[in-house]
């Protein structure tokens, strides 16, 4: 395909990423003016590039003609929270949105993957208004902590340095980094927590 082919072809993927955004960000606004701690604390959003694609279509072995089908995070969306437990709380609000549709849920904050990667992936239908009509696509949304976020952007870093091929020693560390990363968010919650009953206890007067 020409550059101007996936161009077109993405440009749906465009809209829906910057839709998303604005939508998920107005959620945490909402909290805000309500005066409620909201669980989101920041949103980001990406097209995936067009280099990525093309290299997931040879080792996904998948055709052209069905990327929309096979590749639901040609759009991305990613939601951080300050505590894990606020994962699950944004999971039960996209839950309830009726502007899209949750086709599957992954989590890999309960089970995390070997690799000691944490994160929950949901995949959504959302419908995008184009001048040509509604256009159902695919997109992927992420929610995880910052803690989680860090680590994750770092090991994406090192595997395209070293093209995935960690040593033994190299993926014992990674490994560790991640215990240490989820120790952190667990201390993070304790406290908390902790300071939330505290302020629910009533002031001597």
């Amino acid at each position: 395909m020409t550059r101007e082919e996936w161009e077109k072809l993405l440009q749906p993927y465009v809209q829906t990423v910057d839709e998303l955004k604005v939508k998920l960000r107005g959620m945490r606004s909402e909290f805000e003016i309500e005066g409620i701690h909201t669980p989101i604390e920041f949103v980001t959003g990406r097209v995936k590039e067009i280099s990525a694609i093309e290299e997931k279509l040879v080792r996904r072995h998948i055709s052209v003609d069905r990327i929309e089908q096979d590749m639901e995070d040609l759009a991305g969306v990613r939601i951080m929270t300050q505590f894990t437990e606020g994962i699950y709380k944004v999971v039960d609000l996209l839950r309830q949105r009726k502007d899209i549709v949750i086709l599957e849920e992954r989590d890999y904050v309960t089970n995390e993957k070997p690799s000691g990667y944490r994160s929950y992936h949901i995949v959504i239908e959302y419908p995008v208004q184009l001048s040509s009509g509604e256009k159902k696509l695919l997109a992927e949304i992420q929610v995880r902590t910052m803690q989680m976020n860090v680590w994750a952007t770092i090991e994406h870093a090192i595997n395209y340095k070293y093209d995935g091929e960690y040593t033994p020693e190299m993926s014992e560390k990674l490994k560790k980094a991640a215990t240490l990363s989820m120790e952190v968010d667990k201390l993070f919650s304790q406290l908390h927590n902790g300071l939330a009953n505290t302020s629910d206890k009533p002031q001597d007067s």
